[in-house]
């Protein structure tokens, strides 16, 4: 069988550093950081009291039906105002597309954990009668994203949401890629959002000690890949990208952005939430991305990596990167983007392989900021774009994310032929 080639034809973000895609762009190559002091509540008392919080943010711009908001919960919210963004940035006209063959892969690591803290809050503060808003669950569950996206648009081929914690948009990239070059659809909206800054998620996370408690140094506390990183900085937001069939992109004269080339998956089988000490799950989901691709290592010319932030996860994946790469491992450039825009979780995949297209697309290397203090443990003589970014001409670039529960990813992505 002929596989299909796939290629990305429309992008949106909504991200701590930007509110739309050029916004976002310009905020990466300037090395910009989208952390700030929590406003969504009073975290006063929290052992983390900053976020990469999404900024000026005014749902009745994109949804003036105060009726129709109130069915969302915020990563909803964010997701549509994504999706609607890659949709337009496709030129793709609806009503002239098969719709039965246009699908929707969005992802949620959490879904609506908001909606989900504030019925209860509402249930156990009253007299124990339920009273409970009938959009709960629809507003609620980790799907709706996805089937939101699908009812605005009209858009009728498969619909489903990928959950793996971290990892999930980087898998919903890889589902849509895989279904369009089996031939089982021609477009797939794909990506992810998350909204976890609350006081369920940012508690949760402060107390299986994952999130940094740097108050100090909040606005540079996410650190990747320095000797004093304490932990990631939670964000929210969203990313969603146009994944089509290259014959159907070049028919409807699209604008390619970048050709999707391989994908790997693997499961570390190690720790609940720490990832492999010696970087194995990641090293062989790069290794099947690449094998996927039909690449050797040496095609590879930049890594934006899973780089959380975190003592344990950023030595294991430059582990891996060396075990895989080999000496080639020097002439990588690596940037972790999560030092700008903190992690999106759930969406981190999508907003990352959004950055690495734009890498491509421009020539240039979005930077690892916040790096102080070269760590002892980590091999200093790789490239980590620490701090500015650098031009490059770029025909390879690979995207990790790693999730909770040792799910990892890698999207390895073309820059697209003129």
């Amino acid at each position: 069988m002929q596989l299909k080639r796939v290629v990305v034809t429309g992008l949106g973000a909504l991200t701590p550093i930007g509110n739309n895609v050029s916004e976002y762009w310009q905020g990466l190559v300037n090395g910009v950081s989208g952390s700030d002091w929590i406003t969504r509540f009073d975290a006063s008392k929290f052992k983390t009291r900053f976020a990469c919080e999404v900024k000026n943010f005014d749902s009745s711009v994109f949804f003036p039906d105060r009726k129709e908001v109130k069915k969302y919960d915020l990563y909803t919210q964010f997701a549509i105002v994504a999706a609607t963004e890659a949709i337009v940035d496709s030129g793709l006209n609806l009503e002239q597309t098969d719709l039965e063959r246009v699908g929707v892969i969005w992802a949620s690591g959490i879904g609506g954990i908001a909606t989900f803290a504030e019925e209860l809050k509402a249930f156990y503060s009253g007299d124990g009668t339920p009273r409970f808003n009938p959009f709960f669950i629809p507003k609620m569950i980790s799907d709706i994203a996805a089937g939101q996206i699908s009812i605005k648009f009209g858009l009728k081929g498969p619909n489903y949401a990928t959950v793996s914690a971290c990892a999930s948009s980087s898998n919903s990239i890889i589902d849509a890629f895989n279904y369009i070059r089996l031939g089982k659809a021609d477009v797939f909206v794909a990506g992810g959002s998350e909204a976890a800054i609350n006081e369920t998620g940012v508690g949760g996370f402060n107390a299986m000690q994952a999130l940094s408690t740097n108050n100090d140094q909040y606005k540079t506390a996410s650190r990747p890949f320095d000797r004093d990183r304490d932990g990631f900085v939670i964000g929210e937001g969203a990313g969603g990208l146009i994944i089509e069939e290259y014959e159907h992109a070049v028919k409807r004269g699209a604008r390619i952005y970048a050709e999707v080339i391989g994908g790997g998956m693997s499961a570390d089988a190690y720790h609940l939430t720490a990832s492999h000490p010696e970087g194995d799950g990641a090293f062989r989901a790069m290794r099947a991305a690449l094998e996927d691709a039909g690449l050797t290592p040496e095609n590879v010319d930049y890594i934006n990596v899973h780089g959380t932030s975190t003592p344990v996860g950023d030595p294991s994946e430059v582990k891996a990167i060396q075990r895989l790469f080999g000496e080639h491992a020097c002439k990588l450039n690596i940037s972790a983007t999560k030092s700008m825009t903190g992690h999106l979780l759930g969406a981190a995949g999508a907003i990352e392989a959004i950055a690495s297209i734009l890498a491509m697309v421009n020539g240039v290397i979005p930077p690892t900021i916040n790096h102080f203090t070269d760590d002892p443990v980590l091999d200093n003589k790789l490239n980590y774009t620490f701090n500015k970014a650098q031009e490059r001409k770029l025909n390879y670039a690979l995207s990790n994310t790693f999730g909770f529960g040792g799910h990892n990813t890698s999207v390895i992505l073309k820059r697209a032929e003129k």
